[in-house]
C-alpha cells in the first residue's frame, strides 16, 4: 500500500478536527479510519466537499477498510452538513434549483452513462432476475430470495388478476415485467430509457405478452388497469413531479392502482450528492416525502406508504460482495479507477441507508379511491 502522509502536513489537523465527532482517525488502525496517501486530499475536500472526497478515492489518494461504516458514522455525526456549507456545494445546489436537469432533452443521459455501462457488469452484480432496486429482506436469506420477495410483494399490493393490462414505467432489464406475466397472467407494456436494458428485456421476455419500448414517460399514451414504477422516480426531478403524476393519472383506469417505489430523502430537502450526480446517476434527485404527497394527493388517494429503507443496506452489501467476487473476470474490460468508483458508489450508498439518511418507499396510490378501502400488505 502507498505511504501515509505525515501528521504535520498542512490541513491534516483541520481535517482530523472535522472527523473527531464521528470517532474517525486519520491514519489510524480502525476499520473506519482513513489512510491518507496524498496530502492534496485535504485541499480537495475543503474545496469540493463530497465530490472531492469521492474523486480522491477514485484516484487512490485515500483508503479505508469499511467505507460503508465510515459513511454511516459520518452521516450520524453530521459531517455531511459541515461539508455542505462549502461555497461550491451551495453553488451546485443553487444551479439545481433554477434548472430543469431532467428535461425531455436530457432524459436518456442516465441510460447512456450508467445503465448502458455493460450488461456483463450488471449480470455479475445483480440477482438472476436483474432487479436493480431494493430487495425485501424480512424473511429472506440471500439476495435472490429478497428480490423475489420484493416482486411478490409488489404483485400482491397491486392485486393483479389474469388479463389485466399493466404498465411498467422504468422496467430496467425486464425482471418484474417477466415475473408479473408468468406468475399472474397479465399483459405488460414496459418502458426504459436505456437501449441496453431494452434489448436485454426483449430477449428475456420473448414469447411472453410483454411489450418493451425505449421511451420517455412523457410520450406514453393508452389506458391501464394498474401501473408500477420501481426505481425510476429518482430520475424525474422536482420541476417535473406535477406533470409526472398528471401523466400517470391519465393512463390509469378509474379505481386502478399505481405502485410507486422510490428512494427518498430523510429531511425536507431534495437530495443530490454531487459525486453521485457526476459519476453514477446524472440528473438524479431524491425526493422528500412532501414532494410525493404534494404531487400525488391532488389526483390520487394515497392508500398505503411502506418504508423499508434499512433493507437497501443489505441489498447494496450483497451487490458489493457479488462485484468483488466477479472482479477477476470483469477486470479485463474495466480499469482500476472504475473498480474504485463502483465500489465507492455501492459502499457509500449502503452507509447512507444504514444511517437512515436515505429511505426506500413503496407508495400505493389509487385513482379515485379503492371501494371499501385498501388492505395494506407487508
Amino acid at each position: 500500500e502507498p505511504m501515509l502522509v505525515a501528521a504535520e502536513t498542512p490541513g491534516f489537523k483541520d481535517f482530523q478536527d472535522l472527523l473527531d465527532p464521528a470517532g474517525i482517525q486519520l491514519n489510524g488502525a480502525g476499520a473506519c479510519d482513513i489512510r491518507v496517501h496524498n496530502p492534496d486530499l485535504f485541499r480537495c475536500v475543503i474545496r469540493d466537499g463530497t465530490l472531492g472526497l469521492g474523486e480522491a478515492y477514485m484516484d487512490g489518494w485515500w483508503d479505508c477498510d469499511q467505507i460503508d461504516e465510515l459513511f454511516c458514522r459520518g452521516l450520524n455525526a453530521g459531517l455531511e452538513g459541515a461539508l455542505r456549507k462549502k461555497l461550491r456545494f451551495l453553488a451546485f445546489h443553487f444551479a439545481l434549483r433554477i434548472s430543469n436537469r431532467q428535461s425531455r432533452k436530457r432524459a436518456f443521459m442516465v441510460g447512456e452513462r450508467h445503465y448502458d455501462i455493460g450488461n456483463d457488469l450488471f449480470e455479475a452484480v445483480l440477482d438472476p432476475h436483474m432487479n436493480y432496486s431494493c430487495g425485501y429482506w424480512p424473511n429472506a436469506e440471500d439476495l435472490d430470495s429478497a428480490q423475489e420477495a420484493k416482486m411478490a410483494l409488489i404483485c400482491r399490493k397491486l392485486q393483479l388478476k389474469p388479463g389485466m393490462q399493466v404498465l411498467d414505467v422504468g422496467c430496467g432489464w425486464g425482471g418484474l415485467s417477466r415475473w408479473m406475466t408468468m406468475r399472474h397472467e397479465v399483459e405488460v407494456t414496459a418502458i426504459t430509457i436505456s437501449q441496453e436494458q431494452a434489448d436485454f428485456a426483449r430477449q428475456r421476455c420473448q414469447g411472453l405478452p410483454v411489450m418493451i419500448e425505449l421511451m420517455d414517460y412523457r410520450d406514453l399514451s393508452g389506458q391501464f388497469d394498474c401501473i408500477v414504477s420501481v426505481g425510476m422516480f429518482e430520475h424525474v426531478g422536482r420541476q417535473n413531479y406535477d406533470n409526472y403524476f398528471r401523466i400517470m393519472h391519465s393512463l390509469l383506469v378509474p379505481g386502478g392502482l399505481f405502485l410507486l417505489q422510490t428512494i427518498g430523502a430523510r429531511r425536507h430537502v431534495y437530495s443530490v450528492d454531487p459525486w453521485i450526480e457526476k459519476y453514477i446517476f446524472p440528473n438524479g434527485m431524491l425526493p422528500p416525502a412532501r414532494a410525493i404527497v404534494d404531487g400525488a394527493d391532488k389526483l390520487f388517494t394515497i392508500e398505503d406508504w411502506h418504508n423499508f429503507g434499512a433493507d437497501y443496506d443489505r441489498t447494496l452489501m450483497a451487490w458489493y460482495q457479488n462485484f468483488i467476487d466477479a472482479w477477476p473476470s470483469l477486470s479485463g474490460k474495466y480499469d482500476e479507477r472504475f473498480r474504485r468508483m463502483f465500489e465507492y458508489y455501492l459502499l457509500t450508498c449502503a452507509g447512507a441507508f444504514r444511517a437512515r439518511e436515505n429511505q426506500l418507499w413503496q407508495v400505493v396510490l389509487s385513482a379515485g379511491g379503492t371501494s371499501g378501502g385498501y388492505q395494506s400488505i407487508r
